[in-house]
């Protein structure tokens, strides 16, 4: 049986960001769909569980990145918008991350990651 175009693979956090990630600051926006009929856009809806989707920006903290871009968006599923704990570029964790591959307009591999929510890492060490 093939795979479908659009396969969510869970993976964990600590698998996709090893050295962690930081917030970049007012980064969180609602993600918009746009229909190329209307030329409208919408808010996003997540296709598998009906959420409102939220475009997070995040920083990877990988030190093997040196000279490359950081930045990386994660889209999380939320009815309501996600809320930092902390301020400027503090260090959070996704929960319930998958990641979808695709091949992308260049025709490199490139990667879409979701999440069902994030936490500061700080409350996610007390947590563990």
């Amino acid at each position: 049986m093939a795979l479908k175009g659009g396969t969510r693979f869970s993976v964990r956090f600590e698998d996709v960001f090893p050295a962690g990630c930081v917030l970049v600051p007012d980064s969180i926006v609602e993600a918009q769909d746009y229909n190329e009929v209307t030329k409208a856009r919408t808010p996003a809806v997540d296709k598998l569980s009906g959420s409102r989707v939220w475009t997070v920006r995040v920083m990877d903290m990988d030190p093997d990145l040196a000279g490359r871009s950081r930045e990386v968006a994660v889209k999380i599923s939320a009815n309501v918008q996600p809320v930092p704990d902390g301020a400027g570029f503090s260090p959070v964790e996704f929960e319930g991350m998958t990641v979808t591959p695709y091949v992308g307009p260049t025709g490199r591999l490139a990667y879409s990651y979701r999440a069902t929510g994030f936490k500061s890492s700080a409350a996610a060490r007390k947590a563990a």
